[in-house]
């Protein structure tokens, strides 16, 4: 479990976050928590429950909430399992991602994950917010990975779980069913990149960055790099 420093004041943070890495294909299942009130959530815990549960109980934290970014079996696959255990509500992704959440069963034995398929409490939309205690989130419709991708930003932390929409120095495949690369760039560069160079990222794979660093270096969505295709 790693932690990530957003940009906040270190003596009193509001939000403090943990990137949990799970299934085989190393997804950053993200644990974020109310400091107020502690109250938590789980975005994308796409599988290892028991390794979620262990780092739950690591930050002495109370879960109130699972949120997801998109269907894919690696960020959603044991995410009913999960809620049933736990009797926790289920919020996101966009409905449009219902396709991929109605074959998680089927997905399951191709990537060896115990993908169930599940009904959101509810499902989101570009200009909704979410809550975890007394933190208040903005989800943002992001599509062009999963059509219904979500990303969901805390302003006041200058931090954003932003999926498999954008990594550090890649950005999301768009050759999966319903993927549309321009749409990707376009949500990465008309509604990510107006939150702000210093918000701090965490990524569906990999390693946190900033989306300033992006602009300047990500091989993909850099401000140069776009510039010299238009």
């Amino acid at each position: 479990m790693s932690n990530v420093r957003a940009n906040i004041d270190a003596a009193r943070p509001p939000l403090q976050a943990a990137m949990i890495p799970v299934t085989p294909l190393q997804q950053n299942c993200t644990l974020f928590w109310c400091t107020a009130t502690n109250k938590a959530a789980l975005v994308d815990p796409g599988g290892d429950l028991h390794k979620l549960k262990a780092a739950v109980a690591q930050a002495g934290v109370e879960l109130e909430k699972i949120l997801i970014t998109h269907g894919h079996i690696d960020h959603c696959g044991e995410a009913g399992i999960l809620a049933d255990e736990l009797r926790l509500p289920i919020e996101g992704p966009h409905e449009d991602d219902r396709f991929w959440i109605d074959q998680l069963g089927a997905e399951g034995g191709k990537y060896g994950i115990n993908g169930r398929i599940f009904e959101p409490d509810r499902w989101l939309h570009d200009g909704d917010i979410v809550t975890v205690g007394a933190l208040t989130l903005d989800v943002i419709h992001c599509p062009g990975h999963t059509p219904g991708h979500v990303v969901f930003h805390h302003a006041a932390s200058k931090l954003a779980m932003v999926g498999d929409v954008l990594f550090q120095g890649s950005i999301g495949r768009t050759d999966f069913p319903r993927g549309n690369h321009q749409n990707l760039i376009d949500a990465i560069t008309h509604k990510l990149w107006p939150l702000g160079d210093d918000v701090t990222f965490i990524p569906g794979h990999g390693p946190a960055s900033q989306f300033g660093h992006e602009r300047r270096y990500n091989a993909f969505v850099a401000d140069d790099i776009l510039a010299a295709r238009a």
